[in-house]
């Protein structure tokens, strides 16, 4: 177990890396430094216990997969389009959905609304109507069968919107 004290150089010679290679192991591996009298960086380094095995030059460069990775992007980016673009017509057909339903709602108020005024008012008739006595026609019939017929309507009115 020899420990030897190397520069980057020496380092990278003896490994067969660039000295840049060599400085940026040596960081990684956390190898102790040190500087030589004439300043230059000195690495304690055991070659026997090092194992690297060294990268073909231009190993990390890309080569023809960029444009080929540029091509499956593109897909990708063409199929999130059409996706989203369904996503858009199924908000689209939801809003006018929402939209006629509001409608509805409110044209269903309104006549509600109005059916409760004319309520209130058939009610009021027949109350004025029942404390003037009523009045009997020819045949000596209460005039006002058809105020009860109208409140029989009413009363099963409001129990059907209970």
């Amino acid at each position: 177990m020899p420990i030897e004290t190397l520069t980057y150089a020496a380092l990278g010679a003896r490994l067969r890396i660039s000295p840049v290679a060599a400085r940026s192991l040596a960081k990684r591996r956390r190898l102790p430094r040190s500087i030589s009298d004439d300043g230059q960086a000195m690495v304690s380094v055991d070659l026997t216990e090092m194992r690297h095995t060294p990268r073909r030059p231009g190993g990390r460069q890309a080569g023809d997969a960029l444009p080929t990775r540029i091509v499956m992007l593109q897909a990708e980016i063409a199929r999130l389009e059409a996706t989203a673009a369904g996503h858009r017509a199924d908000f689209e057909r939801e809003r006018e959905r929402a939209d006629r339903l509001i409608a509805e709602v409110l044209r269903a108020t309104a006549e509600a609304t109005a059916a409760k005024e004319m309520t209130a008012q058939l009610e009021a008739t027949l109350r004025a109507g029942a404390q003037a006595g009523g009045s009997i026609d020819s045949q000596g019939q209460a005039g006002s069968r058809l105020g009860h017929l109208v409140a029989d309507l009413v009363k099963a009115d409001r129990k059907a919107c209970r």
